[in-house]
């Protein structure tokens, strides 16, 4: 009996064994690395207390952890938590990962070469830390590479050659560290590169002629080193984004932040006259000084002849660079000592890609920026790459190109998607208040790529129809920036200083702004005249339903003048997405009636909403009652139009709201007037006061 109890116990504790490993784990490889990552980020153990050793990495409860949609690992996002370790080698075993976010926190030690086996890597952020050493000549192998950011550390050593063979690369950021030599030639093989910053480092040397050939360049960033020569006048096409001043020896024509160079002087610093024999007497003098370039001989034959005058040009010119040589070590030596001096004078002025100053002290950094909204990652969604040349099916084309946004203007003006800057949050998206670099304010929402259309041409034709929209009535769309890598979209959106209109509804005596009539009548024209403009049918654009109007999708400018938000939103959603937020408008009593039994979305439902915002407005409440519904019916107005006013209102105009709002929110879709039966009702009624 005890030998069979035995083997029964035995076979138990198998089978228990056996259905509970798959629960613990995914791949145990990728769980061991994640460990000895988190030892190495967080010594202490103080951040990082969700990442257990017999948890799941993709089941949502590890910190700053996604996986894509094969349960792998897929994107590591803890920019600003304070982690005070350093990077483990161990990274390099999650293969699958695209996007690592490790900026603004205080990491030390160096970088490991091992990254380089993360070859599906597209985003590397690791500025704003105290990494050192030099950078590993082997992340060239990392052939995805989209976004490098090593900005703000303690580098030293060269730009590795290597890098030039990172043909995906658009953003390349170096600045505010300890680098050395010159700017490699190689660079100006990165056909894809828009940003460049080498700013704040100890490159010396020429400015390289084939950045300048880069035709994707946007931004060249090279101030405060010790760079000399003459900058190529091609790069004059970046305006102000080009930025050399504070480097000694550098010259150029037509820059505002250099000097104008000195033909004599500097011709000697960047080209060399290997021609045979002295200048003609009648040589133009006054050509363009030539640019830095490779040098090359200009003798076409296998032997260049000798000149008969070798000896004597020969002792003339040694007595000429010894004279040379004493003079420039002078200068040098002058130049240098006030450079020291202007590298942290000069740090205000600097455009360090809108980053703090390095000079502020770590603990500012680590304030409370939040992690990215924690998102289910999908290789495939990629509708807009990197911003070069992609194409959807033909879909994406210069049109669209001239709005989009990329990820470091995004968290640049939203201080890293700071908690401090997070305006609201729902289930498919958050949106927070940022400034751009041009100084204007902007809300920008950002929207996990599950709650997106998955077919990527459909997306593609959402944005540019929100694109396309322009009203004096509707919240101005400035621009998108999609990331694969984040697995997420942001849209960036005018931001209207007055907040939304629910927040001038049931207001308490003295409790908060109360809108007066004549501002109240003018918000009610304003909503009218945008829902009309989506429902009229252009050239530009076609019909639209915006299918959630509410007093909280209503905003409000500095003038009070009303702004409708997420028009066109749902084209961008998922079915399921645009279905889950039905519950709140049907709670709030904006859902026609006939939704229950149709299912579908028409004009007439945005016309009902419609009436709702009308009865909101005119009583100051957001919940409609059966007793202020028939107070409106009735046209007793004392019991109709919010008490707060005090009898200030108009009589006629009340009469005229009430009688629209009735025949907007007529439970019969075809007894309810249009749009422009609507504006023709309200100017009426304005005529006539």
């Amino acid at each position: 009996m005890k030998v069979h109890f035995s083997v029964q116990l035995l076979l138990s504790l198998f089978l228990l064994s056996a259905f509970h490993v798959p629960h613990m784990v995914v791949g145990t490889v990728e769980l061991r690395a994640l460990m000895e990552l988190k030892s190495s980020l967080d010594p202490e153990g103080k951040i990082l207390g969700s990442w257990i050793s017999d948890g799941d990495p993709c089941s949502g409860f590890f910190e700053g952890v996604a996986c894509n949609e094969h349960r792998k690992v897929a994107n590591i996002s803890l920019q600003g938590k304070g982690l005070s370790g350093w990077l483990s080698p161990a990274l390099a075993e999650l293969k699958c990962l695209s996007g690592l976010y490790l900026h603004y926190n205080n990491l030390s030690g160096e970088i490991p070469p091992r990254i380089s086996n993360l070859t599906e890597l597209v985003d590397l952020y690791l500025d704003v830390n105290s990494l050192s050493g030099a950078i590993p000549p082997e992340i060239s192998n990392m052939a995805s590479l989209q976004v490098l950011q090593l900005g703000d550390n303690q580098l030293v050593g060269n730009i590795p050659t290597q890098m030039g063979s990172l043909k995906h690369l658009s953003t390349l950021a170096l600045q505010y560290n300890k680098l050395t030599g010159q700017i490699p030639l190689s660079l100006g093989n990165l056909e894809k590169l828009s940003r460049l910053n080498l700013s704040f480092n100890n490159f010396s040397g020429t400015v390289p002629a084939t950045l300048a050939h880069i035709e994707h360049l946007e931004v060249l960033d090279i101030q405060n080193n010790y760079l000399s020569g003459i900058v190529p006048s091609a790069l004059k096409r970046l305006g102000e984004r080009f930025q050399g001043a504070n480097n000694p020896g550098l010259c150029g024509v037509g820059f505002s932040t250099l000097r104008a160079c000195n033909k004599d002087q500097d011709l000697n610093v960047n080209h060399i006259d290997t021609s045979d024999g002295d200048q003609p007497e009648n040589s133009d003098s006054s050509k363009a000084l030539p640019e830095p370039a490779y040098v090359q001989s200009h003798c076409g034959q296998t032997h260049c002849s000798k000149s008969r005058r070798f000896p004597h040009t020969v002792i003339t010119a040694g007595v000429i660079i010894v004279a040379l040589a004493f003079i420039c070590a002078g200068f040098l030596t002058f130049f240098r000592y006030r450079r020291q001096k202007q590298r942290i004078s000069n740090t205000s002025s600097s455009s360090s890609e809108g980053k703090v100053s390095p000079d502020q002290p770590k603990e500012f950094y680590t304030k409370s920026p939040s992690a990215l909204v924690n998102i289910e990652y999908y290789s495939g969604w990629d509708p807009l790459s990197n911003g070069q040349n992609a194409d959807v099916g033909g879909l994406c084309n210069e049109y669209l190109n001239q709005f989009r946004f990329n990820v470091d203007e995004v968290e640049s003006a939203t201080q890293y998607l700071s908690e401090t800057n997070l305006l609201g949050k729902s289930k498919f998206s958050a949106v927070y208040k940022g400034v751009l670099r041009d100084g204007s304010l902007v809300a920008i929402r950002s929207i996990s790529v599950t709650c997106c259309k998955t077919e990527e041409a459909e997306f593609v034709k959402g944005l540019n129809l929100l694109t396309s929209l322009t009203h004096e009535n509707l919240v101005r769309l400035r621009g998108f920036c999609c990331s694969r890598s984040r697995g997420e979209c942001f849209l960036i959106y005018d931001f209207a200083t007055m907040g939304n209109l629910s927040q001038y509804l049931d207001i308490e005596d003295g409790s908060g702004h109360v809108l007066e009539w004549s501002k109240r009548v003018s918000i009610i024209k304003g909503i009218a005249k945008g829902i009309e403009y989506l429902h009229s049918k252009e050239e530009s654009k076609p019909t639209i339903v915006h299918q959630n109007i509410s007093v909280e999708n209503v905003l409000l400018d500095h003038q009070f003048n009303p702004l409708i938000m997420d028009a066109g939103l749902p084209k961008l959603l998922a079915d399921d997405v645009v279905f889950s937020a039905l519950k709140v408008s049907a709670a709030m009593g904006y859902l026609a009636p006939e939704y229950i039994t149709t299912g579908r979305f028409t004009e007439k439902s945005d016309i009902y909403a419609f009436g709702v915002i009308i009865l909101q407005v005119l009583s100051g409440k957001t919940t409609i009652g059966s007793s202020i519904r028939t107070a409106v019916e009735s046209f007793r107005f004392d019991e109709s139009v919010d008490t707060n006013l005090k009898g200030r209102y108009s009589k006629s105009e009340a009469a005229t709201l009430s009688k629209l709002a009735i025949q907007c929110t007529h439970e019969l879709p075809d007894q309810r007037p249009t749009m422009v039966d609507v504006i023709q009702e309200l100017s009426v009624s304005s005529a006539h006061i």
